[in-house]
């Protein structure tokens, strides 16, 4: 049976009601990201998420599409532990895709549906400041670790909110482009899971939400796992069930978590209207974090 609307908006108003004024942070990535129909339901649900009164801030990523234009260029990437090696040409096209087509693109789209969106790059008022990120890489257990040098690739070492603020404070939506400044003002690559997870610590943000390909935490049969908490990551992890991409993103979730963060959810932007779903609705439906 299909659902009423209005039981629909009931279902979603205590949620509301207890998200009302909250500061949400959202990375923004993967699939969602390229098909046209999920940008635009994306953008909606920013927008609706706006005039409620939640303050969204977006964190995006850009990855295929810094990898089209590096192709384009002729310009071939080598990634290590699924970060992209940058050196100062990578790190040029980088800075152009993120800070330029993909973020003006998402502050387009959300402003086209009613929202006040601002770009931002890291590099703006200070808001992301960076140091070299050095890579340990180890092949194998008979293989001894090795220190790789990725470049331009950074990690956080600071955020100054005041310009985030400063925006939602005004009504505004900020979208942020995941670069930083090095202390002689080098331009550093830095992962957006990482940029999210840092941003919604700095802004003592009550939700920080992870859009990815998948559902969520999946456990050793694949099925979803609606709810885990440190303890049972902790297990699963030294049991290999959660393993490759999604232990970047579990350890940006526990960082946060451990800093004041409210709760983290990882949710599969793939589906229509995803973040609503996780937000407004009894089930859910992805995974929440919580410690």
């Amino acid at each position: 049976m299909t659902p009423n609307v209005a039981d629909v908006l009931i279902e979603a108003l205590p949620y509301i009601r207890q998200f009302y004024g909250m500061t949400i942070v959202i990375k923004y990535g993967g699939h969602a990201m390229v098909d046209a129909q999920l940008k635009e339901d994306f953008a909606r649900d920013i927008v609706l998420m706006k005039f409620v009164g939640l303050n969204p801030v977006v964190v995006h990523g850009g990855g295929p599409q810094i990898s089209q234009v590096l192709s384009q260029m002729g310009i071939h990437s080598t990634f290590v532990r699924g970060m992209r090696l940058t050196d100062e040409p990578t790190m040029d096209v980088v800075e152009m895709v993120l800070g330029g087509k993909v973020n003006k693109g998402i502050v387009a789209q959300i402003n086209h549906n009613g929202g006040k969106a601002v770009g931002l790059s890291g590099k703006d008022g200070g808001l992301i400041l960076a140091e070299k990120l050095h890579i340990v890489y180890q092949k194998d257990d008979n293989t001894p670790p090795e220190i790789i040098d990725p470049g331009l690739v950074g990690q956080v070492t600071k955020v100054n909110p005041e310009i985030i603020k400063t925006l939602t404070e005004k009504g505004f939506i900020p979208v942020i482009a995941p670069v930083g400044a090095g202390k002689s003002g080098e331009t550093f690559n830095i992962n957006a899971d990482l940029v999210a997870s840092r941003i919604a610590v700095a802004l003592s943000a009550g939700r920080l939400i992870l859009l990815t390909d998948v559902d969520g935490v999946l456990d050793a049969s694949g099925n979803l796992i609606s709810s885990i908490d440190s303890a049972a990551i902790g297990k699963m992890m030294n049991d290999k069930i959660i393993s490759g991409g999604m232990i970047p993103k579990i350890e940006c979730s526990l960082e946060a978590l451990n800093n004041n963060v409210g709760k983290v959810h990882i949710i599969n932007g793939k589906k229509r209207h995803a973040l609503l779903l996780e937000l407004f609705t009894d089930k859910g439906i992805g995974t929440e974090v919580k410690l």
